[in-house]
């Protein structure tokens, strides 16, 4: 690939303004392809626009005014010049789904370089707009050139997916632990002062499809701790669940630090992940888990939180709405510490082999490569 090749990434929310999974894998495709000689821009929507382009060691974020919000689907008025300026200096567009501004951006700005889609997740709740929306849609999908989901296991589960099985080359998420910070002793003594070692973690945005509702449910009167770490728009509600539960043992510490989240998984005896919807396409709160050496819980709702946890192997998959289930696999790794470390230990090796941010970016760049060969082929 030759040393100038230009990236623009297509995200309605990007840091420092939100930080959610689909942000950081963003993150983690620039940082992990600069040593492939690319050059990543971002384009995205903000509220907060000081400055209007911040530079990152990522990337070049490019902010623009987000007019309003629909269904989580962020809209700009004014951002359809700055995109096309962008796409301008870019050799390749790489666009995050769904996010159906993004679309419309697409055909307005008559884009006609290479370009390819990481399918991040099938529309689930938004069924009545999905009627509205599918057209657009599988314009757009039929329009770009390569379709990336990010396990074979969402290939297999969704049907809008066996649509564009000529052009899908899956790619999983990954992280580079090299980023995350190192911490000190009296960190860890801190905050083993205020949890102890042995409570379960929940770390991620506090949204409707993450099953925390189960999780609540699954630790009355039991004798497990638990800490969630997040905030979002069902926190309050979680907060009321617990009172009526009369849970004791649950700590809500809203929006934590990367030094706070790194003490946090260094300490916890497992990784607790319900999420009980198909909006949860992959989970990188497991990755981070496993790049840390701990045990994974998850659900099985047919996506690529099964494929990051190999059920029995580095942690356990539990059926989804179970609250019983859910607090089975919790005892059994809370009862049996042994247990625990020789998942958490396989789990970190699944992490060095499938899902570090250097594979990751190395298979980007692959695939950025690719188009580029391809496009210059057609002329």
């Amino acid at each position: 690939m030759s040393s100038s090749t230009r990236v623009l990434h297509v995200y309605r929310t990007y840091f420092p303004d939100t930080q959610g999974g689909i942000e950081e894998v963003i993150r983690q495709i620039c940082l992990n392809t600069q040593s492939y000689g690319i050059e990543s821009r971002i384009f995205t929507l903000g509220a907060n626009l000081e400055p209007v382009v911040l530079k990152r060691k990522e990337a070049e974020i490019h902010r623009f005014h987000r007019s309003f919000e629909v269904a989580s689907c962020g809209v700009s008025f004014r951002s359809l010049d700055g995109f096309k300026r962008l796409v301008d200096w870019a050799d390749v567009i790489h666009y995050q789904f769904p996010w159906p501004f993004a679309d419309f951006l697409h055909f307005a700005g008559n884009v006609n370089k290479p370009t390819l889609v990481t399918y991040q997740s099938d529309i689930i709740r938004q069924q009545s707009l999905l009627t509205l929306y599918r057209p657009l849609m599988r314009a757009f999908l039929d329009s770009v050139d390569l379709i990336v989901p990010t396990s074979q296991n969402y290939v297999s589960s969704s049907e809008e997916l066996g649509r564009y099985a000529d052009k899908i080359e899956v790619v999983p998420n990954g992280l580079d632990d090299a980023i995350y910070p190192e911490v000190q002793g009296k960190e860890l003594v801190s905050a083993r002062g205020q949890f102890g070692d042995d409570y379960f973690l929940f770390i991620g945005v506090l949204r409707y499809y993450k099953g925390l509702h189960i999780l609540l449910d699954a630790l009355q009167g039991a004798s497990l701790k638990c800490v969630i770490a997040g905030s979002g728009p069902f926190e309050s509600e979680l907060k009321r669940h617990a009172a009526r539960l009369g849970l004791d043992n649950v700590y809500f510490l809203g929006h934590v630090s990367d030094i706070e989240k790194v003490v946090l998984l260094q300490l916890c005896r497992a990784v607790v992940f319900p999420s009980h919807l198909r909006s949860e396409a992959f989970g990188m709160t497991l990755v981070e888990g496993a790049m840390f050496g701990r045990p994974l819980i998850s659900a099985e709702i047919g996506t690529g939180a099964s494929y990051v946890n190999d059920d029995g192997k580095t942690g356990y998959v539990v059926p989804p709405e179970d609250p019983l289930a859910l607090r089975e696999a919790m005892e059994k790794l809370y009862k049996d510490k042994l247990l625990a470390e020789r998942l958490g230990a396989a789990a970190r090796n699944r992490y060095e082999l499938e899902f570090t941010g250097r594979l990751m970016g190395e298979r980007y760049a692959n695939l950025y490569e690719r188009l580029l060969e391809n496009s210059m082929s057609e002329y």
